[in-house]
């Protein structure tokens, strides 16, 4: 098996670490604190094409593979996981369940403004009573012939308030259980779509989470993607890619989160040497090397199943699962290779290590991409 990268994935890579320290890093404490949205930022993310990477060109991506999609990810993640959040819905749920499963007019219409970053969108599945359970939907889409009717709550939505376009999974039919399920495309100046306040997390505090209300949406039957009840698939299948940005997402984390602590283990010194230099710091470093080592390669094997067009439900689960775990656990011992200035924000570890605890949580919890690996496996 062949590691390795080729000039362009090389040159994507640069580009997003570039990208990073100049413009996201200039302001990512403070916008942290205040819970600002970094409107200009993922503005440049998009004229960069950051936003649109796997998409095709002819719809405005720059039809990339999904190895560059996780470089990029990672370079991004390691300063700001709140502006790579974006570019992971963006990218990997929204732009992609449209170029996959979207008509031409949708695509025409939504797909190309989406990819070029002119605008940003949203995938609204979970609910108060229906996170990781995508059967449990209480949103309801009402058929009413050439338009539908919808009504609901969805929670915890990424971009919730600033996203232009929302895929939102909706119940048609209850007793069709989840072949009753459709994603509609709903716009946010459609009538009686409300968005909630912003949510006030511990972390990715930048990014835009919202609840969302739907009252009496009429929902043009143009705007379905897919047939009739195709909606739990739609959902499952864009989630499964979803999991491998979120994987590079917590690899990013972590990476970043190492990279801070091996610098400052060669510059504090303790005991008449650096830190670095004692063996209890030493390994902690080669510990937190490894892990970050394997779940790169997890990562980079998902991507590559996908780009192969294999199956790739178990190996991004994979990947998701044990990045996330590690970035958690190599956040903390950033921390406390840091000591003291690991538990202030100017030295951005405990940021990081607030911002790795999402990973274990959206996309999937760790039990369900156990679910996911272990159907794999007993097939």
């Amino acid at each position: 098996m062949d590691f390795t990268l080729t000039e362009e994935q090389i040159m994507i890579r640069d580009a997003a670490r570039d990208f990073a320290r100049n413009e996201l890093l200039p302001g990512v404490i403070e916008r942290d604190e205040k819970q600002e949205f970094p409107h200009e930022q993922i503005k440049k993310m998009g004229e960069l094409g950051f936003l649109g990477m796997m998409t095709d060109p002819k719809y405005g991506g720059g039809g990339m593979d999904t190895v560059s999609y996780v470089l990029a990810m990672e370079e991004i993640s390691k300063i700001d996981a709140s502006a790579s959040v974006v570019m992971s819905v963006n990218n990997s749920l929204v732009c992609w369940g449209l170029e996959n499963f979207g008509t031409e007019e949708q695509k025409q219409k939504y797909l190309i403004p989406l990819a070029t970053g002119e605008i940003i969108g949203a995938f609204c599945l979970s609910e108060p009573e229906a996170g990781s359970d995508a059967t449990s939907q209480k949103t309801t889409a009402v058929d009413k012939g050439d338009h539908y009717i919808v009504n609901g709550t969805k929670n915890w939505i990424t971009n919730g308030g600033t996203a232009s376009v929302y895929l939102v999974i909706c119940q048609t039919d209850v007793e069709k259980g989840h072949k009753g399920i459709n994603a509609l495309i709903i716009e946010k100046d459609m009538e009686g779509f409300v968005v909630g306040p912003k949510e006030n997390k511990l972390g990715i505090r930048g990014s835009d989470t919202h609840s969302l209300m739907f009252n009496n949406v009429k929902v043009p039957k143009e705007n379905r993607i897919g047939e009739d009840g195709f909606g739990f698939k739609f959902a499952m299948k864009t989630l499964a890619g979803g999991r491998i940005g979120i994987a590079a997402q917590a690899l990013g984390i972590a990476s970043g989160a190492f990279e801070l602590a091996l610098q400052y283990s060669k510059e504090r010194k303790a005991f008449g040497k650096e830190i670095s230099k004692h063996q209890a710091i030493a390994f902690k470093l080669a510990d937190m090397a490894t892990e970050i080592e394997v779940a790169r390669l997890l990562c980079l094997k998902a991507a590559c199943d996908k780009d192969e067009h294999k199956n790739y439900d178990q190996s991004g689960a994979m990947a998701k699962l044990y990045a996330a775990e590690m970035a958690m656990r190599n956040t903390i011992e950033a921390v406390q290779i840091h000591g003291g200035y690991g538990f202030v924000k100017e030295y951005h570890v405990e940021r990081l290590m607030r911002d790795a605890k999402i990973t274990q949580i959206y996309e999937g919890t760790s039990e369900i991409q156990k679910i996911v690996i272990s159907r794999g496996l007993l097939k």
